[in-house]
């Protein structure tokens, strides 16, 4: 049986709940909330220093993580958890990872999937490949750009919170590329 990890990128603790920069914790919360019945709990694993749980979708064993590391240090909890349950995630079975984060290059209310794909400046992304050595696995890129020309710091704002018009607007996101998601799980 095939095994895949879906890891959501974002920052711990509650003063980074809700900000654009944890828009990965909240696909994954997401995606386990609407598949519930299939997964366990969640619970913290000190292994590799990240939320976790388990579950079974279409005859694959999947494990949703949150790296409790912050952002830029994502890596290492991806790279120890791979190691750990022995998944590859090299050529054709590059699939067998799934990165979801928060993309400033993406206007709000829009998500991407691409493979094999650079950085484009996101530290937690460029962690990941870093330790891992390689750019290719999926990343599931959740805009959340909607400074309609403001000059705002990027770092600034990432780490604001969403507005309650943009939560309703991330929640309508998270619902389609959970939905995609599990068309591609199929």
């Amino acid at each position: 049986m095939k095994t895949m990890l879906i890891a959501g990128l974002g920052n711990p603790g509650k003063e980074y709940a809700r900000t654009r920069h944890n828009a990965g914790f909240m696909f994954v919360d997401y995606f386990w909330e609407e598949n519930r019945e299939n997964f366990s709990e969640w619970e913290f694993s000190k292994k590799l220093n990240s939320e976790i749980c388990f579950g079974k979708f279409e005859g694959k064993k999947i494990i949703l993580l949150k790296p409790q590391t912050f952002m830029n240090l994502s890596g290492e909890a991806i790279a120890a958890a791979l190691k750990y349950y022995k998944i590859p995630c090299r050529g054709e079975t590059s699939t067998n990872l799934i990165v979801a984060h928060d993309e400033i290059d993406l206007p709000l209310g829009t998500f991407r999937v691409s493979q094999n794909a650079s950085s484009a400046g996101h530290q937690g992304v460029q962690n990941i490949i870093d330790l891992l050595g390689t750019k290719d696995f999926t990343r599931l890129r959740i805009g959340v750009d909607s400074r309609k020309g403001k000059k705002i710091a990027t770092e600034k704002y990432v780490l604001g919170k969403f507005t309650i018009i943009e939560l309703r607007t991330i929640k309508d996101v998270l619902k389609k590329s959970t939905d995609e998601l599990i068309k591609d799980l199929s």
